[in-house]
Formats: C-alpha cells, sequence, structure tokens
C-alpha cells in the first residue's frame, strides 16, 4: 500500500516498523490517542470477523467433557474438520458466527482500550526513563496492565459471546437482547462477570507475550533478514504477530479453557445436546474436576483450533494495527 503526495512518496511499509506503543524518538510520527483507539477497533472488527468461525469451534472444543477422540462413542466433536462437517449439517454456516454481533461489540471496544491503554503506558515509562533499559520486561507488563484493563471493560460481553456461541439448537436466546434480558432476570447481574478471576488471570501473561513477543520476533525477523528496499514491514508484521500469539496462547492456555467452562455455569441445559455436562463450585473446584474426569489432557482441549486462530488473530490484530496507524500518519502528512 502506497502514500502519495506532490512533495512525498513513500510506502507504509517503509513505515511499519515500531509503531506500536510510545516512541519518543518518532520526531512527531506517534499517533494521536483518537487515532491509536480507532486503530485498534478497526483492527478488532477486521480480525472479529475473520476468525469468528475458529472461535466458535474452538469453544465447542472446551466446554465438550468427553475425549476429543473418534475412538470415544459418546464424543460430538473429536478433529477440526469433523467438527466443521458436523456443525454445517446440524446447524447450517450461519453457525460459524454465533454470538458475532457481541463478539464484535467485544473486539472493537478491547482493542481500542487495549492499545490506548498500551500507549499510554509506555509513554508514562518513557517519561520515567525506564523504558530503554528494560525494553522486553516493559512491553510485557504494559501489555498485561492494558489487556487487563481492557478486560474489566468488556467482560459481560465476553460471556455474552459464549453463551451465544455455545449454545445448540433449538436456540435458548435466539438474539443478544434476549440473552441479556433472561441472564439478568434468571441469574442476576453476576452471571455477566463469570469466569472474571481466570480470565483476569490469564489475560496479564497472555497480552504480556503477545506484545513483548511480537517486538523480540520484530527484532529477530530484522536480524535474520535485514531490512532493504523490498519493503517487507507489513509481511513482518504479520508472521511476527502470527509467532507471538502461538507462543503466549501455548503458555497460558489451560486458564482460557477454565474461563470458559466458568462462563457457562447455569447454563447447561443449553449444552444436553452436547453430551456431558458439568457443574463446577469454583476455579479450584473446576481444576480438580478436569484432572480427575479428563486428565492432563483436559486442560489442553481444544488446543489445535485454538493456536491456529490465536495465530492468525494476533498477526492480523498487530498487521491491522500498524497499517491503519500507518495510514493515518500517511493522512497528516498530505493535509500539511
Amino acid at each position: 500500500m502506497h502514500c502519495h503526495s506532490a512533495r512525498y512518496s513513500w510506502t507504509l511499509d517503509g513505515l511499519a516498523a515500531g509503531m506500536v506503543g510510545y516512541d519518543a524518538k518518532a520526531d512527531g510520527r506517534n499517533n494521536s490517542k483518537l487515532e491509536v483507539a480507532v486503530a485498534g477497533s478497526v483492527s478488532g472488527f477486521v480480525t472479529r470477523a475473520l476468525i469468528s468461525p475458529l472461535d466458535v469451534i474452538k469453544i465447542r472444543f472446551q466446554l465438550q467433557i468427553e475425549r476429543l477422540c473418534p475412538s470415544d462413542p459418546n464424543a460430538k466433536y473429536h478433529g477440526i474438520f469433523q467438527a466443521i462437517k458436523q456443525i454445517l449439517q446440524e446447524e447450517g454456516p450461519t453457525a460459524f458466527w454465533k454470538g458475532h454481533v457481541p463478539a464484535q461489540i467485544l473486539s472493537i471496544g478491547y482493542g481500542a482500550v487495549q492499545f490506548l491503554s498500551f500507549e499510554e503506558l509506555t509513554e508514562l515509562l518513557h517519561r520515567a526513563n525506564l523504558y530503554e533499559t528494560h525494553q522486553f520486561s516493559a512491553y510485557f507488563i504494559c501489555g498485561g496492565l492494558s489487556a487487563g484493563t481492557a478486560t474489566l471493560a468488556v467482560h459481560p460481553v465476553d460471556v455474552l459471546r459464549t453463551r451465544l456461541a455455545a449454545q445448540g439448537e433449538p436456540k435458548i436466546y435466539n438474539n443478544l437482547r434476549e440473552a441479556v434480558s433472561t441472564m439478568y432476570r434468571t441469574e442476576g447481574p453476576l452471571v455477566f462477570y463469570k469466569g472474571l478471576l481466570p480470565t483476569v488471570i490469564a489475560i496479564f501473561p497472555y497480552a504480556g507475550l503477545q506484545f513483548s513477543c511480537y517486538r523480540s520476533l520484530k527484532r529477530a525477523y530484522d536480524w535474520v533478514l535485514p531490512p532493504d528496499r523490498k519493503q517487507t514491514g507489513n509481511l513482518k508484521n504479520l508472521l511476527c504477530g502470527c509467532g507471538s500469539g502461538v507462543i503466549s496462547k501455548t503458555l497460558t492456555y489451560p486458564l482460557d479453557l477454565f474461563k470458559k467452562r466458568l462462563q457457562v455455569g447455569g447454563f447447561e441445559h443449553a449444552r444436553s445436546a452436547f453430551g456431558q455436562v458439568r457443574s463446577y463450585r469454583g476455579l479450584v473446584d473446576l481444576a480438580k474436576q478436569v484432572l480427575h474426569d479428563e486428565g492432563t489432557k483436559g486442560f489442553f482441549k481444544g488446543l489445535s483450533p485454538s493456536l491456529l486462530k490465536a495465530a492468525l488473530s494476533t498477526g492480523f490484530m498487530f498487521f491491522w494495527y500498524e497499517l491503519f496507524c500507518n495510514l493515518f500518519h500517511c493522512m497528516r502528512i498530505e493535509d500539511r
């Protein structure tokens, strides 16, 4: 993608490095807070639309008590391709976008809050002269804190998204408005914060690793393939984002599974068509039951679609964010 004017001509690839977080050496190239928030929102919107089918499959795998194995006759799902075929046959193609409206609200809000918080936190560290000597730690801490802030802001929408994506046919909730009113009436306001504890515990290291590994992988990429006139910045952002997503998701995956199981607590009647259901008294009880009933492999159910989703979602997240930040910068130059 190119940006042209009568006085300037450059590619967005050429500007792609170093746009995530505040840069004290940017010489006026840092984006405004509004531009950061908009870039984060658009990044979340586009990414969510593209990876929604993988998210639905991942949630179905995480909530299945039976082993994800063809040899288990009671297992509804036992592989990605089998799950795709089964869902298509039973629920049609629209099933892969179940819960998509709250998921988009979640992604837009989360992206804006996360990247804006990250920008503010990295600027704070720069001004405190703590950034240059602790760059990996700075990205880890700022990434974790920014994601924690975003999680607290949008967690109720995440619960709604999980409920809508997890239900089978016939549907318990026909739309978002019905889901909100029914859940509030039958389970009380705290239902919208189910699974918050493992979410907050998991999101700090997950997002911290996303941002810090992304920065480290970009540096490694430049070391292996030194920047040249081929201008491969956008490809670098995509590949390094994919790598950071896989690393961070693998290291924090069990807590993501715990979160999904807790979020559908009290919703067991809608899960009966999918096999066994369980009730959990809390995070510790959940961990004990999974270990007892499903073994250590139970902590990693749905890992394969989750890693594929994490690679694509994190890669797209950083790719689109940096692309739109660069686009905004080009537009400012054009207006001068």
